[in-house]
């Protein structure tokens, strides 16, 4: 969204939040919409595809800043893991750590 509204100055600067329609009525709330129900629909896409690839089930885990915000708002995850990417690091460190 910077890039967005850096290109193009007369754009206002606009956080990610779940809009109140899906058609804004405004600048803001029409980016707002275009931004949220591009990355659902995005995720959703992407998600359908890796299971139809796969030959067994797969969890959706939502991870990220962001995550909270998709999460109640569209049915696309299993699971949410705030700090997913720390779990990780923790776990290989604590299998690292004896083999240095």
């Amino acid at each position: 969204l910077e890039a967005l509204h850096n290109a193009a100055a007369a754009l206002p600067h606009v956080d990610i939040s779940k809009p109140q329609a899906v058609i804004g009525t405004n600048t803001v709330a029409c980016i707002q919409s275009g931004i949220f129900w591009g990355y659902v629909g995005l995720v959703r896409e992407i998600c359908a595809r890796i299971k139809a690839e796969r030959d067994r089930e797969m969890r959706v885990i939502a991870t990220g800043g962001l995550a909270p915000l998709f999460q109640q708002t569209v049915d696309l995850f299993d699971a949410y893991q705030d700090d997913l990417t720390m779990h990780g690091l923790t776990v290989i460190y604590t299998y690292n750590k004896d083999t240095a």
